[in-house]
């Protein structure tokens, strides 16, 4: 039977060397890279079965290789790998589309169980489509953040939590939630300069 393909993204070496000792003794394929934008891009080219990837890295964040993963291949299993501080954007990025994460320090065990939870998920559960089906709904709330400061506190306090009230798909929700300008425009038309206003102020957020 042909082995699993796993792609480990993560800025630490002591990561990547301890997550490809554990999955390589599992009979695991294993590809490492330190860059997340790197990480992209072997993730689209290759044929992974599941991606790691940090959720902080200096050149690019998990959140935004998790939405450029699943923009080109939507049946992707992505597991976030996060630190204590960073659990509630992990917890986010699940609800966005990721099928699982793991905390540092993780056991060996704990990581070998995300890989299988995550190939049985690519096995039962049909991925969302990465389309944007709500246009009006996405319309509104461009234009709600545009006027309304306590809403894009929520945003940026709450995440995806704080867009609870209206109909979205995943792909939606990650897309207003880390400023994807040309993939909305390219599903909906072009934006108006006050319907970017919330989406340009994503595009240079830290946390990402």
């Amino acid at each position: 039977m042909k082995k699993k393909k796993i792609l480990v993204i993560d800025d630490e070496q002591i990561v990547l060397d301890s997550v490809y000792k554990i999955l390589i003794a599992e009979n695991y394929e294993v590809d490492t890279t330190l860059s997340g934008t790197k990480g992209i891009k072997m993730a689209i080219s290759d044929a992974y079965d599941v991606v790691l990837t940090d959720i902080r890295m200096p050149d690019i964040g998990g959140l935004l290789v998790l939405r450029d993963i699943k923009r080109a291949k939507p049946e992707l299993q992505v597991i976030i790998i996060t630190g204590y501080a960073t659990v509630q954007s992990a917890v986010q990025a699940m609800k966005l589309g990721a099928s699982d994460y793991i905390e540092k320090p993780f056991s060996p065990e704990e990581l070998i169980k995300a890989i299988a939870r995550a190939l049985e998920k690519a096995k039962t559960e049909k991925p969302e489509e990465q389309k944007i089906i709500h246009k009006e709904e996405v319309i509104i709330i461009l234009e709600r953040a545009a006027e309304d400061g306590a809403f894009v506190k929520r945003l940026l306090e709450k995440g995806s939590d704080a867009l609870l009230e209206y109909q979205l798909t995943g792909p939606e929700k990650l897309a207003l939630i880390t400023g994807d300008i040309q993939w909305i425009e390219s599903q909906i038309g072009r934006l108006t300069e006050k319907q970017k206003s919330w989406l340009n102020s994503r595009l240079s957020a830290e946390i990402w």
